[in-house]
């Protein structure tokens, strides 16, 4: 079985947690020593969205979005659907965490937005208090989320390399491997599984393995 992803070790605290945190980090450092790691980058990327009182800071599904002109090039913003400037719909709307990987948005979602809610008149959009995340899917007919795509979250029907990174399926065949489930243990991964992977600790991610066979 081989092992994926890297997590560094926590920051050091003060006072009389010090001992117990140099014994951890001296087990991760053997780990690490011992087995192979990969990063595992599954995730989507996230884009940003700020609000200061106006539509954005009450984001519903089923409500669109498009780039917002003023954040550019990542930031996002809430428009009416019919509006040119729409280009992705909220398939589910989830309260923010601090946790990245805790995020898990549904099937097809193609891109992940933070909202952001920011005070006072400032100019800057990048910064604020985290809200919401939504999900949203592409209005165009491009869907990187899909299952087999290439793009968004890693879900079953998903393909990846030897080292735990999506790819498109397309490119799969021969090299790459098939995603039959994504669960917390390998006995728990399903029949047919020839390559399950066991990713490094990820505080949150509600999968520990990747249960593959070759695409």
């Amino acid at each position: 079985m081989a092992t994926h992803g890297t997590t560094p070790p926590p920051g050091r605290r003060k006072g009389g947690c010090l001992s117990s945190l140099l014994v951890l980090v001296v087990i991760l450092g053997l780990a690490y020593g011992a087995s192979k790691y990969f990063d595992d980058k599954n995730s989507s990327s996230s884009s940003s969205s700020s609000s200061g009182g106006d539509k954005t800071s009450s984001w519903n599904v089923g409500d669109c979005g498009g780039p917002d002109p003023d954040d550019a090039p990542d930031g996002y913003r809430a428009v009416d659907c019919g509006e040119s400037g729409a280009t992705f719909k909220a398939l589910a709307v989830m309260e923010a965490s601090i946790l990245p990987d805790a995020i898990q948005c549904p099937a097809g979602t193609d891109l992940i937005i933070q909202v952001k809610i920011s005070f006072g008149s400032g100019g800057d959009k990048s910064g604020g208090i985290p809200s919401k995340t939504v999900c949203g899917r592409n209005l165009s007919g491009a869907h990187p989320g899909d299952a087999g795509a290439g793009g968004g979250q890693l879900v079953k029907g998903d393909c990846v390399t030897d080292t735990a990174q999506e790819v498109p399926c397309a490119q799969a065949a021969g090299s790459g491997y098939k995603v039959l489930g994504l669960v917390k243990t390998e006995k728990e991964c399903p029949s047919g599984t020839t390559e399950p992977m066991r990713l490094t600790l990820a505080i949150g991610r509600p999968y520990d393995v990747i249960c593959a066979a070759k695409a």
